[in-house]
């Protein structure tokens, strides 16, 4: 299910009246505004975050763009065949990181990430399906959750982002654990995908506050 823009309006009017720090955050900026898409492509959504994971934008950015010149015509798993380990490496991708497009590019080729079935599935079984694929974590699960589907309720409590972020809005500039973060984010249901996405803007005000 994705969010429409009524229910993300009803999630901007209950944090803010649930946290004078969030509605300060919401009015600075701006409404919430993921990427989702209704019917996103299983295929190009998970390479682009595996090719995205743990690199700075600008070059990831240039790994993709050469990645996806290699298709003849869109970014599809039934093309990999033709295209081969090589040509991804010869593109930028780490051989973890080929391995690992090449491994999602199966899972989709044998219909075990077939986009009815996984849509339908809640967030902990959506997560155990995508977690089998070489090259995925809990991390890419929930990021895919949230900025692909527009799920408003994932908490990515693993993203050093936002605990930083929710540690300057809520916990007087300490950074809370990974653990510790699960249940503080409890008051905020449904909408804790909208407290992430607001966490990092603060964590990224806060860094250009750093001398």
């Amino acid at each position: 299910m994705t969010a429409s823009d009524d229910r993300v309006a009803e999630g901007l009017a209950s944090l803010s009246s649930k946290s004078p720090a969030l509605a300060e955050m919401i009015g600075q900026y701006g409404a919430y505004s993921p990427r989702a898409t209704p019917e996103p492509d299983i295929f190009a959504a998970l390479a682009r975050s595996i090719i995205y994971q743990q690199l700075a934008g600008k070059a990831a950015a240039s790994i993709h763009a050469r990645f996806s010149a290699l298709f003849p015509d869109r970014v599809a798993a039934s093309a990999l065949g033709d295209i081969g380990f090589e040509a991804l490496r010869g593109a930028g991708l780490s051989t973890a990181k080929a391995n690992a497009v090449i491994d999602l590019g199966a899972h989709v080729e044998a219909g075990k990430l077939e986009p009815e079935r996984l849509l339908k599935l809640d967030d902990t079984a959506l997560t155990q399906a995508l977690v089998q694929v070489r090259g995925i974590g809990p991390w890419t699960a929930q990021m895919f959750m949230m900025f692909q589907l527009g799920r408003l309720d994932v908490w990515p409590t693993g993203d050093l982002g936002v605990r930083r972020g929710f540690g300057h809005l809520f916990c007087a500039g300490d950074t809370p654990t990974a653990k510790a973060l699960d249940s503080m984010g409890d008051p905020f249901r449904p909408y804790r995908s909208m407290v992430a996405w607001y966490c990092w803007r603060a964590a990224d005000a806060a860094k250009t506050k750093t001398p």
